[in-house]
């Protein structure tokens, strides 16, 4: 085979990537080994790769390609998610753009419109993560809006509908006006923000008194059904008993008493909207207060809004505070900080709103998902930091408000039979809904076309919370082959902030439905922020367009430079430099590779500097594989990482191949050779995890191999004995070695002129590697002696003394001249420095650093002068 003499990534990656797809490497079925098994978080449906799921996708396929070698069964399931707010989002503005509204379509024909988009759009991230290497088991990719699947979250919602844990209630929900759908609390973001606190006068009926509220929502005056006091508060006992005039509307409210009014905030008078409040909603059940809705579901204004019906409530807060203020009402305003709810997809300020819902009750099914990572440890989370997290919101987890008010999305499986908010059957089809309407109603003349199915679909996370299990079919075929072997999984990789969404939900469903985990262990990432830290944005503009790395740094390069600069479970500063680095390592690799392969192979006796070289090099290599384990244990990815690249750039090529090069134009000797491409093998197959293509590349040009053989299902190194005693003198003589290139280089000795080489040898250092050392430093003698040697340049390693004699290795007058100059200068700086020192103004008045610093010059200077004259001294 004809090697090109330079790395053509993009050739490469396509060819490796093809070979591995018709080879069928990925795919996974059950058998007699070991499962490794990691689902992946799917990806939006409507998603494009970003540096987040590049970094994510990464350390999956490490994990899995690890497996891979390590002879197990490993299977990565891919797949994507509907995601119902921002698929509908996108699909409502592509029917805009064509001049059609959602409204006017029927359920049928929007959901036509949805899965064209999805079916043209929806597989562009998968292939995306082709581009990086991602071994994913593509004949397994599932989207959870498949039949299959959809099929198993009905199943589900009856199933826990029958045993009395979902439950259709009338409750204060998070509305989102721009998608105009409920959201749980999860899906909220609370954002800080500058706005005012306005303080409005209310007339006390019958009087001309009045009083004053603190409100930061003046436009919701309308839906005022109340003012509250602390009963407590002496300054409002004159109101007890009264009632109040709402502004602009001139409602007639009760003053009501009650102690959850802070009287330290505001005025100690607050206003009460029962429809737009949860606070307000819960003093206005305990007073029987009557709740007035006045927002429509887009938070503009209904009827109750009067002349302001139809406006945007920010447009309205704007327009009433004018209104006010030219009424005499409004008293002042002040800015005032608080914390707005926002839609953590759309944006949008949350409207608190008053809506039937449906609601899964969460206390009961939480408890064994506590248990299991905060007790028995059955799950483990790492970093562990993340139990107080995970531990806050299990804690205190409220029942989850499962519906939407979308189109894209699994339809709730509740039919209802007549007009009653209870009028309805929960069923999986609508066969089987028919006959309970029947028995519920004792009418059995009741027909299919007399039910309305609801038109809520569920959260996207319902869905999603079933995927471990819905993807091997767990849920509607629970004892079949696939969920038995497969399931529990091994390793979950994701980010923190679907900790709650995603990964406690997999957990409660998981001990729900099979009565197990779902996954021993949980890697949070951290989030990829530019060098300044910032969240990596499309609107920031500092987040890089993912393949156009890839085409530059190549997808090795991008995968090393993502988790060099990934700190386990930190978030890690994405610098480009980082690829730089890590395509710099995969040419640094292919050089390796080329110089081995530009020598000549003859059946030689093998040099002894040779055999000791290739012995420390196993031994150092079986040291570092016992690190690369520990740090994989522990999700230290970057560590292992580091641990890899340091082994290859230094000692292997560094330090091994210069030990064992032949001379220029000889011949190596076949043992050598043998094993250096056995350890260069040993290399590619525990850097391939990280560098997938390059490693596959150059493990099929060291010779001819079947698929059978293919570096993605060869075996990982085994762990050997490892000779500690070897590293640790291969550490000292390495010092020798740098030694000698020191003085090589700062004498301006030239490799090719073989020097004579003396020790002390004080420190009783073992011969082992004397022929490295010698071989290394282009040493023509090497001799121990007990005295030392005159006339000799000279350096220590320790306590021993190493002497390189002058010679005919340097011209001495030459080096006699520059020493006596630089001796010179030296005392010259010396003086200048001890003048200022002398100068007490000077040490007086300067700051403690610049006197530290000045003193550090002195005894800096007074050394360098010690070892010039001592140079000196041995030249004369």
């Amino acid at each position: 085979m004809e090697i090109p003499s330079k790395y053509n990534a993009q050739s490469v990656e396509n060819k490796w990537y093809d070979y591995w797809m018709q080879n069928n490497y990925f795919h996974s079925v059950p058998d007699e080994r070991e499962p490794y098994t990691i689902v992946i978080p799917p990806p939006n449906v409507t998603g494009i790769l970003h540096m987040g799921h590049m970094l994510n996708n990464t350390i999956q396929d490490v994990l899995i390609r690890r497996a891979r070698l390590m002879g197990k069964n490993a299977c990565w399931v891919p797949g994507t998610d509907h995601a119902s707010i921002a698929t509908e989002a996108k699909v409502v503005a592509k029917l805009k753009e064509q001049g059609i509204d959602k409204n006017d379509l029927s359920r049928e024909e929007f959901l036509e419109h949805a899965w064209e988009w999805t079916e043209e759009y929806g597989g562009v991230i998968l292939d995306q993560l082709k581009k990086l290497g991602c071994s994913c088991d593509w004949d397994r990719t599932k989207f959870t809006m498949d039949d299959d699947m959809s099929e198993a979250v009905i199943k589900v919602f009856v199933d826990l509908y029958n045993k009395g844990l979902i439950y259709r209630g009338y409750r204060m929900v998070n509305w989102d006006p721009e998608a105009k759908t409920t959201l749980s609390d999860e899906e909220v973001n609370h954002v800080e923000k500058q706005g005012l606190l306005y303080y409005l006068e209310y007339k006390i009926e019958g009087s001309d008194e009045k009083l004053t509220i603190a409100t930061t929502r003046p436009e919701t005056i309308f839906g005022d059904t109340a003012i509250c006091i602390n009963p407590n508060d002496e300054r409002f006992t004159h109101l007890k008993g009264k009632k109040a005039i709402v502004p602009i509307c001139g409602r007639v409210i009760p003053i009501i008493e009650d102690e959850y009014v802070d009287v330290e905030f505001g005025t100690g008078c607050l206003k009460v909207t029962p429809a737009h409040d949860e606070n307000d909603k819960g003093l206005g059940d305990r007073h029987n207060l009557e709740v007035v809705d006045i927002f429509n579901d887009d938070a503009s204004l209904n009827s109750f809004g009067m002349h302001y019906e139809g406006q945007d409530r920010f447009v309205v807060r704007k327009a009433i505070s004018k209104e006010l203020e030219e009424a005499g009402i409004l008293v002042k305003t002040e800015n005032h900080i608080n914390k707005v709810g926002t839609s953590e997809r759309t944006k949008a300020v949350i409207e608190p709103r008053l809506s039937d819902q449906w609601f899964l009750k969460m206390e009961d099914l939480a408890q064994p998902a506590i248990d299991a990572v905060l007790k028995n440890g059955d799950i483990k989370l790492f970093p562990k930091k993340f139990e107080n997290t995970y531990r806050h919101w299990m804690e205190n987890i409220r029942d989850w408000n499962i519906s939407r008010q979308l189109l894209w999305g699994q339809q709730i499986p509740a039919f209802y039979y007549g007009d009653g908010k209870e009028d309805f059957v929960v069923a999986e089809t609508i066969d089987e809904a028919l006959k309970l309407a029947q028995e519920k109603t004792k009418n059995s003349d009741l027909k299919a076309e007399d039910l309305r199915q609801e038109t809520d679909a569920l959260d996207t996370w319902f869905s999603s919370w079933l995927w471990p299990m819905s993807v091997f079919d767990g849920i509607r075929n629970p004892e079949n082959e696939e969920i038995k072997y497969y399931y529990p999984t091994n390793d979950l990789v994701t980010g923190p902030d679907i900790l709650f969404f995603w990964v406690a939900r997999m957990i409660v469903a998981g001990y729900e439905y099979k009565d197990e985990k779902p996954f021993e262990n949980v890697y949070l990432t951290g989030l990829v922020r530019d060098k300044q830290r910032r969240k990596m944005s499309k609107s920031l503009g500092n987040s890089p367009d993912a393949l156009k790395l890839i085409e530059e740094y190549t997808a090795d390069g991008v995968r090393v430079g993502l988790l060099l600069s990934s700190a386990a479970g930190n978030d890690l500063m994405f610098d480009e430099t980082l690829c730089q680095q890590g395509k710099g390592f995969g040419n640094k690799i292919w050089n390796a590779f080329q110089l081995t392969n530009l020598w000549e192979v003859a059946d030689i006796e093998q040099p002894n500097s040779s055999k000791i070289a290739l012995e420390w090099y196993e031994a150092k290599f079986q040291s570092v594989l016992v690190e690369i384990e520990d740090h994989f244990s522990k999700y230290r990815l970057s560590d292992a990482l580091m641990s890899i690249y340091k082994l290859i750039y230094d000692d292997f090529c560094g330090w091994m191949l210069e030990m064992v090069k032949p001379a220029y134009q000889q011949p190596i000797d076949r043992t050598t050779y043998n094993k250096v491409m056995s350890i260069f093998e040993d290399n590619l197959k525990i850097v391939h995890p990280f560098m997938p293509f390059l490693t596959e590349d150059i493990w099929q040009y060291i010779k001819e191999r079947s698929p059978e053989e293919a570096l993605i299902i060869a075996k990982w190194p085994e762990a050997k004995p490892i000779n500690e005693t070897l590293i640790s003198e291969f550490d000292f003589a390495s010092e020798v070695i740098s030694g000698i290139r020191n003085i090589r280089k700062q004498k301006n000795i030239a490799f090719k002129d073989a020097i004579s080489f003396s020790v002390v040898n004080n420190e009783n250092a073992t011969t082992t590697f004397d022929a490295v050392i010698s071989k290394l430093g282009n040493l023509e003698s090497y001799d121990y002696v007990t005295e030392a040697v005159e006339g000799a340049l000279t350096y220590r390693v320790k306590s021993n003394e190493y002497f390189i004699p002058m010679e005919g290795s340097i011209d001495v007058e030459a080096e006699i001249a520059k020493l006596t100059e630089e001796l010179s200068y030296t005392e010259g700086f010396l003086k200048s420095v001890q003048k200022k020192l002398s100068n007490e103004r000077f040490v007086a008045g300067a700051p403690e650093q610049v006197v530290a610093s000045e003193k550090k010059k002195e005894a800096d200077a007074l050394a360098k002068i010690e070892t010039i004259k001592a140079s000196l001294a041995s030249l004369k």
